[in-house]
């Protein structure tokens, strides 16, 4: 047996396609394949290369109808990656950051840079809070003026991290991973609108 032998993984006998194009190819030929042996019984040569030029047809459409999707796709994702470059390269004003952290963090927002360990968690519950009935109605800059705002908010917990309870943490992580879903959530939204 040689050294690293071990440690490699034994390939599987029919390795699945890598890819979604790859499935569809052969979703597309195993029809084509099955038509060719289950006509090639009852037919002459002549028909079955009439079937076969009619189902290549049908396969052309489909792949120039792909063709034409995805380069529309494409273009409609470049226009959206532009728009929000330059809504992002556009500075945030100071004014309104104040106000959506006072909006969304309330007592806290003051006292950020002082946070105590038993005031972090209560302020992660705070802003989540002040997002969840607000989120849907945002525009996609009040949603980089949240984001900010929970930037700030984790910049403070990191300074007392380590004295955190591990139960205080599993609740202020459980708030994080909501905030991300509900922007990541915002973001396939607006990215679906812009590819209709």
């Amino acid at each position: 047996m040689a050294m690293n032998e071990h440690l490699t993984r034994p390939r599987p006998a029919f390795p699945r396609p890598a890819s979604r194009t790859a499935r569809r190819a052969f979703l597309l030929i195993a029809p084509l394949s099955l038509l060719f042996w289950l006509s090639g019984c009852d037919s002459t040569p002549r028909e079955r290369q009439a079937v076969a030029q009619q189902e290549l047809r049908k396969l052309d459409t489909v792949a120039r109808s792909a063709g034409r999707t995805l380069s529309r796709l494409g273009r409609q994702t470049a226009r959206f990656d532009s728009a929000n470059r330059a809504r992002r390269a556009v500075p945030m004003s100071l004014k309104k950051q104040v106000q959506t952290d006072a909006l969304l963090l309330g007592p806290y927002a003051d006292r950020l840079d002082t946070l105590s360990v038993t005031a972090i968690a209560d302020a992660y519950g705070y802003f989540l809070r002040a997002v969840r009935p607000r989120q849907r109605a945002w525009q996609a800059r009040d949603w980089d003026y949240a984001q900010a705002t929970y930037q700030r908010l984790n910049a403070a917990l990191a300074r007392v991290r380590l004295d955190l309870p591990a139960r205080q943490e599993l609740r202020v992580r459980a708030w994080q991973a909501e905030f991300t879903a509900l922007r990541a959530k915002r973001t396939a939204q607006d990215l679906r609108t812009a590819t209709k």
